[in-house]
């Protein structure tokens, strides 16, 4: 018999690709959402995202609720009208940015929501969780690239990192509270693309918050030009470098972490970064093919690539810093390769630019 997993947040971004990969392989999937970043279809009461990843598993999620996880009512009835085996938790407001400016709101939704979760898990005997973590517990790095074993919390620059650190607190203490729960604490770096299909992809529904979002709407002419934040970074062309990981390898970074946590000795706290082992500068995302005739502007290579591989012109202008940003964030993805077995990481940035373009500006299947 099938496994059961709960997914939290599962309507958004990251949730809708990790559904997909779990209906692919034959789980039993319910999705819980509160919409805040998703759009329903008029009439139906299901988000246009689990509609889409539905038509393209060609099978169904078990159940999808329209509830919130600090709704600890709500989650008791779920745990009680279903024998869940695995709970995976993305549920959570994510723009750095915005963290900055709504602090309480993080905290509120991140760290008590998840307390609710974990109180309702307890209370019905699911011990399974997969945590949707961030790289932003390391803070502002001074060694790179950066490994599990790095301290946590220590450099946090803003509140939406801390409330990821704080629950990876919260769930070493549960574990060491009690023997029998396995966690896996999976650090993402920096998710881009969309499913090769083009109906599931990153649309947030306000100003984009992450770099590729931000690339093909202007692209696409919904805004006029990108706003690339500092130039004065420590980095080789002053601006921020992350680590870009392609969409379909996280999800499937996820479907090994089922597989893992469902078997046997991965009992108590385990955290794994989810990353490809490169950085790559704001610049060099936009721009892969002219590198050597741009190579003095480390900057201008991120813009030329993307404009290269999909024949467009991104125009950008130079902004201040962000609140909250770093200045580089890149993997070690050794723990990954290791203990997650065949989770790969597609490296190619101009074949990930391409597939990201091709589904936004299109909407059509990548061949």
């Amino acid at each position: 018999m099938s496994e059961t997993i709960l997914v939290t947040g599962g309507a958004g971004y990251v949730g809708s690709h990790c559904v997909l990969e779990m209906l692919a392989n034959k789980y039993e999937v319910i999705v819980i959402d509160n919409l805040v970043n998703s759009v329903r279809l008029e009439g139906n009461q299901m988000p246009e995202s689990i509609v889409r990843v539905e038509r393209l598993a060609n099978t169904k999620v078990k159940q999808y609720l329209n509830g919130d996880i600090r709704d600890e009512e709500f989650l008791d009835q779920l745990f009680s009208s279903h024998k869940i085996d695995v709970v995976i938790h993305f549920a959570a407001l994510k723009s750095v940015g915005e963290s900055v400016a709504k602090p309480l709101e993080y905290y509120e939704n991140n760290v008590s929501g998840t307390i609710s979760l974990l109180k309702s898990m307890r209370k019905h005997g699911v011990t399974k969780f997969i945590f949707s973590s961030s790289a932003t517990v390391y803070g502002d790095p001074e060694v790179l690239p950066l490994v599990e074993s790095l301290p946590t919390g220590q450099t946090c620059s803003n509140p939406y990192g801390r409330t990821k650190h704080i629950v990876e607190l919260i769930l070493k203490d549960v574990c060491k509270s009690s023997p029998e729960w396995s966690v896996i604490s999976l650090r993402y770096f920096n998710p881009v693309g969309a499913h090769s299909s083009g109906d599931i992809g990153e649309d947030p529904q306000d100003i984009p918050n992450n770099l590729m979002p931000f690339i093909t709407q202007v692209a696409v002419g919904i805004r006029p030009e990108l706003s690339v934040f500092g130039n004065d970074y420590n980095t080789v062309d002053g601006t921020g470098v992350r680590d870009y990981l392609h969409i379909d390898d996280l999800a499937i970074g996820h479907l090994k972490a089922i597989e893992k946590i469902s078997g046997k000795g991965w009992n108590g706290f385990n955290a794994i970064n989810l990353g490809t082992g490169r950085g790559y500068s704001v610049l060099e995302v936009i721009s892969s093919l002219l590198t050597v005739l741009y190579s003095q502007q480390f900057i201008l290579k991120i813009v030329k690539a993307f404009e290269t591989a999909n024949g467009v012109k991104i125009p950008y202008k130079i902004v201040p810093r962000r609140p909250g940003d770093v200045t580089a964030l890149y993997s070690d993805a050794s723990l990954a390769l290791e203990k997650l077995l065949t989770f790969r990481q597609s490296s190619d940035l101009l074949y990930t630019r391409r597939r990201t373009f091709t589904v936004s500006l299109l909407g059509l299947p990548i061949s």
